[in-house]
């Protein structure tokens, strides 16, 4: 029986600019950076489960949105204290918007939602909860 999310294994194609986004704008932190010949590889708390990160030496295609009929991860979501406040930083670092600050459809759970993108074009939600979750 699962006790928790461990982490979420992920590949990038700029090991520093992963870091600066998901560690300087999002808050997460950095607990372990290791590289050998293959690439380098970067492990992320976000303070309930972590990213592992693979940055390979070869050159690292941008990710792709899977489309509606195609079984995959849709997104990454990060539950925030405020959607406006963190969605204002990275708008100002420059970070591609998706969809702005707005009222969740999922009320039973969530409150505010908002999408951008990550370095490699992942798609990156963040949440406010619903009161009690």
């Amino acid at each position: 029986m699962a006790i928790a999310l461990e982490h979420v294994g992920m590949t990038c194609g700029n090991i520093a600019r992963t870091i600066a986004f998901y560690c300087d704008l999002l808050g997460l932190k950095l607990i372990l950076r290791k590289g050998d010949e293959r690439g380098e590889y970067i492990f992320l708390d976000t303070g309930n489960g972590m990213l592992e990160i693979a940055c390979p030496v070869a050159d690292v295609a941008r990710s792709r949105d899977v489309p509606p009929h195609e079984a995959g991860m849709r997104h990454l979501t990060f539950a925030v204290d405020s959607v406006d406040d963190v969605f204002a930083t990275l708008e100002a670092a420059g970070v591609p918007v998706i969809e702005r600050p707005r009222p969740a459809f999922f009320t039973e759970v969530l409150q505010r939602v908002a999408f951008v993108r990550d370095p490699d074009g992942i798609l990156v939600e963040l949440v406010e909860r619903a009161p009690g979750r």
